[in-house]
């Protein structure tokens, strides 16, 4: 029987139901903090597993449950960066409330294609049929317009079968996360095991994570060795991208706060030649159109809260071309952390104000390694428009990082990329471009900086007609400020 791994996490206004959906669904309760059982409310993020058959194929099913309260947006945030259907709870006697909303928009935000709708608590109310057509009236102007809703009762059991058939629908409709041959896991809990040392949880994007693998926690490059993987309570040799998981690394410590030595929540756990964190980013900004009219723009040089994967940090917005961001609108904006974040190009975040108040945007990176100097100039705007007009192309993104920088090494489009290296490979077979062993060059400029080599030569022939030649090292010299790379003149 064929297996396919999928996530799944909750959303919703806080008492609605999303736990107890849950409990019903998996007979597993995702609360586990002591203040969570006595508050009646979930605080961190739950986890749970649900299986479910099709002929020939095995769903399973990592559900995480995300906090409902308005106190604890960052921790739902921190469970949705990587799922691939949102079960979105919305209780029939309240109907649409403000965390709805705000948990619908952070959806938008980071990208996530899929919802279905859990109408829960609907033996509390007597016009079932006016309480899902409000759902649908608020979903009808969203990318989920068409999103399946289904009416739920914990109370009476009904309509629990429905939506776990609805669940294999949806699933079944979907492509598993692919292996990028680039693991990634965001860390959403790290803690110290009794005779076996630090643990960490998180959900796997990207590639494939082996018992015995070399691996770095990042941004602060600790190294570390996987001792054993285990992916609900089973110990596995090898865990593969779209699945949750847990990693012994008995030589990381766990850090007692942030920005100290060890693996904390909001570090990536992933491999040492993938490259290093940055502290700037130039990203595509967008505000939905659906905030109300009391949120402010976000001004040029704002104080705001990325939250990005399971961690959040401390940045200022600068715009491209304007001073502000207004709702609905969309802009090229500059992103400048406190401190180094791991980032890939195409990966989605939110922004929230720096007092984590209200849910202010969404981006998607397009530099991940940006600098201040070069975020006006000519090249850079070029850049990031063509980036942000397909940033799901590879050609695209292959072709922008040649044009741009001119000469690259092949290794360079591929590391902190959302793209395969066989997709790379394969987008530079119709690109305008030159390889010479490592190296990309972009075609154009590789014959006119040939004809500016050939120039130099001729000139010094026609200045000194006694001269043997130029020497190798005169010519490096004469073009040094026109190579991209070093290496560049080696394939001259």
């Amino acid at each position: 029987m064929e297996l396919k791994r999928f996530i799944l996490a909750t959303a919703g206004h806080v008492d609605h139901g999303k736990s107890a959906l849950v409990r019903a669904l998996t007979g597993t309760d995702p609360d586990r903090l002591p203040e969570e059982k006595l508050r009646g409310i979930t605080i961190e993020l739950g986890f749970a597993q649900l299986e479910l058959r099709m002929p020939d194929v095995l769903l399973s099913i990592g559900i995480v449950d995300v906090p409902g309260h308005e106190d604890f947006v960052k921790n739902m945030v921190a469970g949705v960066g990587s799922i691939d259907l949102a079960l979105l709870v919305v209780a029939a006697d309240d109907g649409w409330m403000p965390q709805t909303e705000e948990h619908l928009q952070i959806l938008i935000y980071l990208g996530v294609r899929r919802i279905v709708v859990a109408l829960t608590k609907i033996d509390l109310v007597e016009a079932a049929d006016a309480a899902e057509e409000k759902v649908r009236a608020q979903l009808r102007d969203t990318p989920f317009g068409d999103a399946a809703i289904l009416r739920t009762s914990i109370t009476t059991g009904s309509g629990v079968e429905e939506l776990k058939a609805q669940l294999v629908r949806e699933f079944s409709a979907l492509v598993p996360q692919r292996d990028l041959g680039k693991p990634r896991l965001a860390v959403d809990r790290a803690f110290i095991l009794r005779g076996i040392g630090t643990i960490i949880t998180g959900t796997l994007v990207g590639g494939t994570l082996r018992r015995g693998q070399a691996v770095v926690v990042q941004p602060a490059k600790i190294p570390a060795r996987i001792r054993t993987i285990q992916n609900h309570n089973r110990e596995v040799e090898a865990i593969g991208p779209g699945t949750r998981t847990a990693l012994s690394l008995p030589d990381v410590a766990v850090a007692r706060e942030k920005n100290t030595l060890g693996v904390w929540r909001g570090d990536v756990i992933t491999l040492s030649e993938f490259g290093e964190a940055s502290a700037i980013a130039d990203v595509m900004l967008s505000r939905s159109w659906r905030l109300p009219m009391k949120m402010r723009s976000i001004k040029h040089g704002a104080a705001v809260r990325v939250h990005h994967g399971s961690a959040n940090f401390n940045a200022r917005v600068f715009f491209q071309t304007s001073e502000e961001l207004r709702a609905g609108e969309t802009a090229i904006a500059q992103i400048r952390f406190e401190g180094p974040v791991f980032l890939f190009a195409g990966d989605r975040f939110v922004i929230r104000d720096a007092s984590e108040q209200n849910t202010l945007a969404g981006g998607l990176v397009l530099d991940p390694d940006a600098s201040v100097r070069n975020f006006r100039n000519a090249a850079q705007r070029e850049f990031l428009a063509e980036r942000a007009q397909a940033p799901h192309d590879a050609g695209v993104f292959a072709a922008t990082e040649i044009g741009r920088d001119r000469a690259v090494k092949r290794n360079a489009l591929v590391v902190k990329s959302s793209f395969s290296a066989d997709e790379i490979a394969e987008s530079l077979k119709s690109a305008n471009v030159i390889e010479r062993g490592e190296l990309v060059v972009d075609a154009k400029w590789w014959n006119e900086f040939l004809r500016q080599a050939e120039a130099t030569i001729d000139v010094e022939h026609r200045t000194h007609p006694n001269h043997r030649g130029l020497a190798l090292s005169e010519l490096r010299q004469a073009l040094a400020r026109e190579l991209p790379l070093p290496e560049v003149f080696d394939v001259l």
